[in-house]
């Protein structure tokens, strides 16, 4: 308990899987929690569930492509709570289509959700945390961005936030503001229900991870906690790989 005492955290995709798991989790750990999804029934759920605990926590409905649902969610953080010190970019989209069964609008709109959500997560994040004297964001990747054997627009845009996220960590280390990336492998969550919906598939997965199992999005939770946490003050620009073995192999 207490790890992030005294903290203010901003969370996307906060109404189920991952995102849930990390919005309860940093309550747990002391943080004051606002979080947006576009699943407004979920997530009032999530808000709701966390209050009756005991903890401070504040749901919005976000669309993460929109520039215009960043600026108010970081609005809301702040008059709400008084400052920002923790970004999560957690929400993204998932589609399996190879290059050419992919369409232009297929393209446009995984970009948009997973790698334009990032970067206006980031811009109106970061006058927040400069007024608060420096801060922590974590952007969530996948190990599809970090080789080559992932379907090809989610592929791209994983790759496109891991560059991002160095990126931004070198040109605000001056100003306290670290950012580091999460690379999760295959999760036990819905947006992988495709996968798994064949049971061979699943096996499969399993088999190819030497850990023998599907992460659980605890497992990546606590990464996370981690990185947003002061534990890691002297981690920046760096990439957090929770994929059970797989990319070692």
């Amino acid at each position: 308990m207490g790890r992030l005492d005294g903290k203010v955290a901003l969370i996307s995709g906060g109404a189920r899987g991952q995102g849930a798991t990390e919005a309860k989790l940093f309550v747990r750990e002391g943080a004051k929690v606002v979080f947006g999804d576009i699943l407004d029934q979920e997530g009032r759920a999530v808000e709701a569930e966390i209050r009756d605990s005991g903890g401070e926590a504040t749901y919005l409905h976000m669309d993460v492509s929109i520039e215009e649902d960043w600026r108010r969610a970081v609005e809301t953080t702040v008059s709400t709570y008084s400052r920002l010190d923790i970004l999560v970019s957690n929400a993204g989209i998932l589609s399996l289509k190879g290059i050419e069964e992919t369409s232009e609008e297929e393209w446009d709109h995984l970009m948009a959700v997973n790698a334009k959500g990032v970067f206006f997560g980031t811009k109106h994040a970061l006058p927040a945390m400069r007024k608060a004297g420096g801060g922590s964001i974590v952007v969530i990747s996948s190990t599809a961005g970090l080789v080559g054997t992932g379907p090809a627009a989610y592929t791209a845009s994983k790759g496109a936030i891991r560059l991002f996220s160095k990126m931004t960590a070198v040109k605000h280390a001056k100003e306290n503001i670290r950012c580091n990336c999460v690379i999760p492998g295959t999760l036990d969550t819905l947006i992988n229900q495709e996968i798994f919906a064949d049971p061979a598939m699943r096996n499969e997965r399993e088999r190819r991870i030497p850990l023998g199992r599907i992460g659980l999005p605890e497992d990546v939770a606590y990464g996370v906690l981690y990185l947003a946490s002061d534990e890691s003050s002297f981690v920046t620009g760096a990439e957090l790989v929770i994929d059970g073995g797989t990319t070692a192999q």
